[in-house]
């Protein structure tokens, strides 16, 4: 085992704010847990926001960010897991309080960790990551509250991003019929490549008038933005439809009324990822590596850069430019 490796660090002083990749020792990590050696991350918006000075993610410098990480054990304390095993972890306090998987090595705790489950690659963890296993639980929870695909068309909004595109994805292999929201005029073509089969407009979906009741034409959703966005989702749901809603990049204010939930009946589920409990987690993990799994996953879906390339990425998820998933080979 080499003395030093590589590893993304963020920094910030009084009059310095700095990203940049450095080398480090294996004593710089946390001293308890699982020893990881990582093959590969992803960026999601928590990372972008921990590249910033006042992105308010990292709780205390000199830090290594990334929230995701896939890689092979190299040594453990935890029975549950022996040199060798091809891991997962994602979520709980990795890449904000504890050091993430922009590094070559990582030490984790034993209850963050999944084994990877058959028929899934270190790399297709990481093409789905925690924006793939939010997706994933959004539909998971749409389907144990009726969703199914004869009940009708089913809403992604923010289509285009980590979150909406695999969703997009994984809805249209079940069978559903997926209506893709976005505000990119030019990315239709990516949309129906990855399984939409009816694509609208923001406005399509708020125009900024929100009614009390509107006319009905979802069955389901799948909503990462939130704000006003919602509201108007809420109001044009068919009876007893569901909404899962898992971001807040429209705000976080939600302007509506009972009227939804009293009169049609509506479910709206709040989609949590950080914490959701291990056998829940286990359960989605698995069905993401079978009918779940997209097959336009890595060739569509997904771009790779380096750790190196990295610094220069992180901004483009921030600024809302982000198409699908970034996988960073470590």
């Amino acid at each position: 085992m080499n003395e030093s490796f590589k590893a993304l660090i963020v920094d910030k002083t009084d009059e310095i704010f700095s990203v940049e990749v450095k080398n480090i020792t294996f004593e710089e990590l946390p001293k308890e847990g699982v020893l990881i050696k990582v093959s590969y991350s992803s960026i999601n918006y928590k990372d972008g926001l921990a590249s910033i000075p006042e992105g308010k993610i990292v709780r205390s410098y000199p830090f290594i960010p990334g929230i995701d990480l896939a890689g092979t054990v190299v040594s453990s304390n935890d029975p549950r897991f022996k040199e060798g095993d091809q891991v997962i972890a994602t979520s709980y306090e990795i890449g904000v309080s504890h050091f993430g998987g922009y590094s070559e090595y990582a030490r984790i705790p034993g209850d963050w960790i999944v084994h990877l489950p058959d028929n899934l690659t270190l790399k297709e963890a990481m093409a789905f990551g925690t924006a793939g296993f939010t997706a994933a639980l959004s539909i998971q929870r749409l389907e144990d509250n009726g969703l199914t695909p004869e009940k009708g068309k089913v809403l992604v909004t923010g289509a285009t991003g980590g979150v909406g595109s695999i969703a997009v994805s994984m809805l249209s292999k079940l069978g559903y019929t997926v209506v893709a929201s976005t505000g990119k005029e030019s990315e239709k073509e990516y949309l129906q490549s990855i399984g939409a089969k009816e694509i609208i407009s923001r406005e399509d979906v708020n125009s900024g008038k929100i009614k009390v009741l509107d006319k009905q034409l979802w069955a389901g959703a799948v909503d990462p933005v939130g704000g006003t966005t919602l509201s108007s989702i809420l109001s044009k749901m068919h009876y007893n439809g569901s909404v899962a809603v898992s971001g807040l990049t429209g705000g976080t204010d939600v302007p509506t009324t009972v009227f939804p939930f009293i009169l049609r009946g509506i479910n709206l589920l709040g989609i949590d990822s950080v914490y959701c409990p291990m056998d829940v987690r286990q359960k989605v993990w698995s069905r993401m590596a079978g009918d779940l799994k997209p097959d336009v996953l890595l060739n569509s879906i997904q771009n790779e850069i380096t750790l190196e390339e990295l610094p220069g990425h992180l901004p483009v998820i921030l600024r809302g430019e982000a198409r699908g998933r970034t996988v960073v080979k470590i």
